[in-house]
């Protein structure tokens, strides 16, 4: 493999990543709103949830939700039916990642959450699937395609939901009216640096 290989495939997977990105902004539609008010309009927190890299993207949405003015947790599917389900009360939101939307972890939270009565928004890329049939909202995010040889290592997949979650918390900033004064307020330590 030649050094121009190796750029050529960084730029590739680069580009394909930005065409997920497009699709999925030109399929936002009624949905996307929904979800938005739904989580402007909650009583309580927004539990945040996802398993292994969806995982990770989602424990990162729920930091994105918190410190821009809406509480939120990250819940660990496997930890959640060991008894971290406790962390869900009524009135909660259940936004749950999952590509295929069958994994079982984060089905069984969503089971749960609808069990009490909770809303639960969905991040998958399949609107049939199990974790489908409990969302009061799916924001179906098709990915046609991962980019990596075998075409089933995380990577369309898990930007197209980090981006989705960004739109979601972007959304709600302007919805709260949350201004630089506001970000500042939770963030007592670092660096703050005003961009405009």
């Amino acid at each position: 493999m030649t050094p121009q290989d190796i750029l050529n495939i960084g730029r590739k997977t680069l580009h394909n990543e930005a065409e997920t990105l497009l699709q999925i902004e030109n399929s936002l539609d009624d949905r996307f709103i929904e979800a938005v008010d739904l989580i402007y309009e909650c009583s309580g927190k927004v539990v945040v949830t996802g398993m292994g890299k969806s995982g990770i993207i989602a424990h990162k949405i729920a930091a994105m939700l918190t410190s821009t003015g809406t509480p939120a947790i990250f819940l660990h599917p496997a930890e959640a039916l060991h008894g971290d389900l406790g962390i869900i009360s009524k009135g909660d939101i259940l936004l749950a990642l999952s590509h295929s939307g069958q994994t079982e972890e984060v089905c069984r939270v969503a089971d749960y959450a609808s069990s009490i009565g909770n809303s639960i928004v969905a991040l998958t890329s399949h609107s049939d699937s199990r974790l489908a049939t409990y969302a009061n909202i799916i924001l179906c995010s098709e990915v046609k395609r991962e980019d990596c040889l075998l075409n089933i290592v995380p990577t369309a997949s898990t930007t197209a939901h980090l981006a989705l979650g960004d739109a979601i918390a972007t959304a709600l900033m302007f919805k709260r009216n949350f201004h630089l004064e506001d970000f500042r307020r939770l963030h007592p330590e670092g660096t703050i640096v005003d961009h405009d």
